[in-house]
């Protein structure tokens, strides 16, 4: 298990399944797409809509393509 990233900070968060872990199943909040107090991810950076994630449950860590506002540039 990774440690928490130094960039990560519960101030800037994200709400993303977890690609790793199952941590938020079973949630109503979370099935009904609202922000649920317990399964967010830690936002570390973004380039553009390209996220930085870290999940606090089970810390892994990986890049997420929102598709919502500034795109990155293709090339």
């Amino acid at each position: 298990m990774l440690p928490l990233d130094p960039q990560a900070d519960k101030a800037r968060r994200a709400w993303v399944a977890c690609p790793n872990c199952d941590d938020r199943s079973g949630c109503d909040t979370c099935r009904q797409g609202r922000s649920c107090t317990a399964h967010w991810r830690y936002l570390l950076s973004n380039t553009g809509s390209l996220l930085h994630l870290q999940c606090p449950s089970c810390t892994h860590v990986w890049t997420h393509e929102s598709n919502f506002g500034a795109t990155r540039s293709t090339g």
